[in-house]
C-alpha cells in the first residue's frame, strides 16, 4: 500500500464543473445527504474546500454554515485547509467533499478536522472509490495524465481505518454511480437497468463514496488508588544460643 502522503504539488478544483460529470456527482451527494442533514444539530457548520461549500447542507437546523478555502473568492474563511483556524471542539459538524484526494497529506487534514470537532460531533466524508469503474481511468494512458484521474485516490475501507483509530462510529458509507464517469453518463433504461443491478449485487464499486461517522470520546473516570497500610516494624523475637542451652541445676 502507498503512503498517503503525496510529493507533489495539487491542483484543487475550484467547483464541481472542473471534474467529470461534476454536477452529476454533486446532485447525488445531495440527495444523499438530505437524509442526514435533518439530524445534523448545533451550531456551526464547517465546509472544507470549495467543493464542499456547494453541497447542499440548508434541511439542517444549523444556520451558521461557514465554507473555507485557500483560494476561492466564494469562501468566508480564507486559509489552508491544513491548518484551520478555528478553537479545538468549536465545531459541530465537519464536511470534507473530494478534498483528501486533492490535498498532499489527507492525514493531517482529517487529523485537523478531529480537532476542530466536537465530542459526538459530525464527520462527512466524500471522495472517488479506486476500486470502481472510475479508478481504472488512472491507468488509461490517455486519462490518467488528466485530473482527477492523476490523482491519489484513497478507498472508504482505507478512510474509515483511519477514523477508527480516532475513536469515531462509522454510521454510513455509501457508493454511488456506477460509471467510468469520463464520458457523459447516459439516461436511458439500460443505464437505468444497470445502475439498479450494480447497486442490488455490486454496491461496493459504486464510483463515488459517503461516509459519515461520529466523533465519540469516552469520559475519563479517575481511579482512586488502593491504599495498603504497611504492617508497623517489630522485630521478630528469636531465642538466643544461650538461652536454647541452659545449666543443669546442680544437687
Amino acid at each position: 500500500m502507498k503512503p498517503a502522503l503525496a510529493f507533489r504539488k495539487q491542483r484543487y478544483p475550484k467547483g464541481w464543473e472542473q471534474l467529470p460529470n461534476g454536477k452529476v456527482i454533486l446532485d447525488e451527494i445531495n440527495q444523499v445527504l438530505a437524509r442526514w442533514t435533518p439530524k445534523f444539530f448545533g451550531y456551526h457548520l464547517l465546509k472544507i474546500g470549495a467543493l464542499s461549500g456547494e453541497v447542499d447542507c440548508s434541511q439542517s437546523t444549523i444556520k451558521h454554515q461557514v465554507t473555507i478555502d485557500e483560494r476561492s473568492p466564494d469562501a468566508a474563511v480564507i486559509s489552508d485547509i491544513d491548518d484551520l483556524p478555528f478553537l479545538e471542539h468549536s465545531v459541530d459538524v465537519c464536511l470534507l467533499s473530494h478534498v483528501l484526494e486533492f490535498t498532499g497529506d489527507p492525514h493531517h487534514v482529517v487529523r485537523e478536522a478531529n480537532r476542530v470537532l466536537i465530542p459526538n460531533g459530525y464527520l462527512v466524508i466524500t471522495g472517488y472509490n479506486p476500486f470502481s469503474l472510475a479508478g481504472l481511468n488512472s491507468f488509461i494512458p490517455y486519462r490518467r495524465q488528466k485530473s482527477p484521474w492523476n490523482e491519489r485516490f484513497f478507498s472508504s475501507m482505507r478512510v474509515k481505518d483511519w477514523l477508527h483509530l480516532m475513536g469515531y462510529e462509522i454510521l454510513a458509507d455509501e457508493h454511488l454511480i456506477h460509471s467510468s464517469l469520463a464520458g457523459t453518463i447516459g439516461k436511458g433504461k439500460l443505464f437505468s437497468y444497470w445502475q439498479r443491478f450494480a447497486n442490488n449485487f455490486l454496491p461496493q464499486l459504486g464510483s463515488v463514496y459517503i461516509i459519515v461517522a461520529k466523533k465519540r470520546v469516552l469520559p475519563l473516570t479517575p481511579i482512586k488508588p488502593k491504599w495498603k497500610l504497611r504492617p508497623k516494624f517489630s522485630p521478630v523475637k528469636v531465642t538466643g544460643m544461650s538461652s536454647s542451652h541452659k545449666t543443669p541445676n546442680k544437687t
